[in-house]
């Protein structure tokens, strides 16, 4: 018997992107480990994995419009990344989302789509947005 593909989507289920991207995961017919990052931070060295898995800066992760970042002046020089990582392990917010962890990658999902390029298995069925904008055509194809 097949095993499932391994996926984990850290999720915020406020969040209608994070949403999005999860349906579009179980639209391929996997359930992935959900992980409420905000329940459950990553710790340190998982935050800091998955920050250099995705190939993307710690700034480049770092969610800009929440209260926290500018309390905090993040947006000064002077924070070095280690300190900007133990920020967004302190005020789990400050993690951009959702982050999505498969065997081909790990990438932040903005926009949503972007975990097409990730995902081991093909879309089941025609997908749109929760806005309405379809992602995935009639015959399982992705809309460009």
């Amino acid at each position: 018997m097949d095993q499932m593909p391994k996926v984990q989507i850290y999720h915020n289920p406020a969040c209608g992107t994070s949403r999005n991207t999860l349906a579009l995961i179980r639209n391929a017919g996997i359930e992935p480990e959900v992980i409420e990052y905000l329940v459950t931070p990553p710790s340190k060295d998982q935050l800091i994995k998955l920050i250099q898995d995705s190939g993307l800066s710690v700034r480049e992760v770092l969610r800009k419009n929440v209260d926290p970042y500018t309390e905090l002046n993040l947006d000064d020089a002077s924070w070095t990344d280690e300190k900007l990582i133990d920020a967004m392990l302190e005020h789990p917010i400050l993690i951009n989302r959702p982050l999505v962890v498969t065997d081909l990658g790990t990438r932040l999902c903005r926009p949503s789509e972007v975990v097409l390029d990730i995902l081991p298995l093909p879309q089941l069925k025609a997908f749109a947005k929760e806005d309405g904008e379809v992602i995935i055509d009639e015959q399982g194809n992705r809309v460009k």
